[in-house]
């Protein structure tokens, strides 16, 4: 099976599982989205959930992050984490959107990191959930995951990234790195994956690897 095969054998069966490839971040507006996912670093989505709420009350306006106190900021999202950086970054990214790109949210990749606390992950999460644009977003556990599978060998987000370029229809990408993240909580779970009930067992090499010697034991 060559990684193509293998590519789309998974994105059949990622459909299968999860019919809804959604991003598990809340938000109204495209800039909340971008706040939401730097405050998601070194945090589970679900905590950042339970902070955007009061956040977003707080600061109704664009402009209103671009205001904001810093140590106001901070104590809000203080349960996130790292959150003198995040409040920094936050502010700072503000201001540069309003001042640079009249409030209104790049859609590139190119453009969206040169704002403050932006990478490449950032970057294609917006691309692809707010521009609808094809988009690989290279978190850990789509890195991990499509190691596992044999779709790439890297663990750097970006060599990851280029690889599954390789090997995923452009319009399949964003919603295929969705599910990445739905399989990776679901089934694929770090330091405990549960490889014999795993939909993607067809096409995983980890399994055939791991497994195949007891299929091939009883036929």
């Amino acid at each position: 099976m060559t990684k193509k095969q293998r590519a789309l054998m998974a994105i059949d069966l990622l459909k299968q599982e999860y019919p809804d490839a959604i991003c598990s971040l809340e938000y109204e507006r495209p800039y909340e989205l971008l706040i939401a996912v730097r405050l998601s670093a070194q945090c589970t989505d679900a905590r950042v959930n339970l902070v955007t709420p009061a956040l977003f009350e707080k600061y109704p306006t664009l402009e209103s992050f671009a205001n904001a106190q810093l140590e106001e900021l901070e104590e809000i999202i203080r349960p996130c984490g790292f959150f003198h950086t995040k409040a920094r970054d936050i502010i700072l990214m503000s201001q540069m959107l309003l001042k640079n790109y009249g409030g209104i949210l790049p859609d590139t990749v190119e453009e969206l990191t040169k704002l403050p606390g932006v990478g490449r992950k950032t970057a294609n999460l917006i691309v692809g959930d707010v521009y609808k644009k094809p988009a690989i977003v290279c978190d850990t556990h789509c890195i991990r995951i499509t190691n596992l599978l044999g779709l790439t060998d890297t663990k750097d987000p970006y060599k990851c990234e280029l690889q599954l370029q390789k090997c995923l229809p452009p319009q399949e990408s964003s919603d295929f790195c969705h599910r990445m993240v739905l399989h990776g909580r679901k089934y694929c779970i770090a330091r405990r994956p549960r490889c014999q009930e795993c939909p993607l067992a067809p096409c995983c090499k980890h399994f055939e690897k791991t497994y195949g010697h007891l299929s091939s034991a009883t036929e």
